[in-house]
């Protein structure tokens, strides 16, 4: 049977506060060789670990992230209060300049690293993937940028990005087309979109990678069924499965 590689979804994402150093440090420390985390841009244009634009769920401070600066994103606790209440109030919002100088400490480790809608949307594609390449460039070999957004994941292709995913919303012929014409590296789909799916994993080009797993059995299955990677919030439990393994 295939035993799938493992990707940390937001760090140690059900330990941990997402996309933080806290969160990352740890799925590296468990084991994990494939991490995920998500970008958005401050107002200055700098780029931060944020999966949402609004800030109300991570911080529990209200607002956009385009429309702090760094310096004022740096004042905000990134530690989940709905989650975790002040477990980690003082977990900071990390800059991606600062999970990069975690990776480096990690060079077995590779970066699937997401440019999100919202700051796409509001600072363009070409300045968000240029800005997100510049802090990625002393390890673009070990780091991925990925997007929903077919465009950010064709500018960075242009722009020089060795792998490039896309994130699909849908596992229909369209879907299937337009992934023939765009051939990334990697395809990442929901795991019930795969389920509903007669023939989920086309063929192509591309590695498989589906979201979001934290059994063991199901990330067995969908690998039998041709998923080459599993995302997870849980990558230590997941890890730790007698029948889950790194791949080699």
């Amino acid at each position: 049977m295939p035993v799938p590689a493992l990707i940390a979804h937001r760090g140690y994402a059900t330990r941990y506060p997402e996309n933080t150093l806290l969160a990352l440090e740890a799925a590296l420390g468990a084991g994990a060789r494939f991490v995920e985390f998500d970008v958005q841009l401050s107002r200055d244009g700098i780029p931060v670990l944020l999966h949402d634009g609004d800030l109300a769920r991570t911080t529990g401070q209200g607002g956009q992230v385009m429309n702090l600066s760094r310096a004022e994103l740096s004042t905000l606790g990134a530690g989940e209060p709905y989650r975790f209440g002040a477990r980690f109030a003082h977990e900071p919002i990390p800059t991606l300049a600062e999970a990069m100088e975690l990776l480096a400490d990690w060079p077995a480790a590779t970066a699937f690293v997401e440019l999100k809608e919202e700051s796409l949307a509001h600072f363009g594609t070409v300045r968000t993937v240029e800005a997100v390449l510049q802090i990625l460039e002393p390890l673009l070999k070990r780091c991925v940028p990925i997007s929903f957004a077919v465009p950010a994941v064709q500018c960075a292709r242009d722009l020089g990005a060795p792998a490039v995913g896309w994130v699909l919303e849908g596992l229909d012929a369209a879907h299937a087309a337009r992934a023939r014409r765009l051939a990334p590296d990697y395809l990442f789909c929901d795991y019930r979109d795969a389920l509903a799916a007669d023939d989920p994993f086309w063929p192509g080009p591309w590695r498989w990678a589906v979201y979001e797993i934290t059994d063991a059995t199901l990330a067995l299955d969908l690998a039998a069924r041709g998923a080459h990677l599993i995302e997870t919030m849980d990558v230590g439990e997941l890890l730790a499965h007698p029948s889950l393994r790194l791949d080699p």
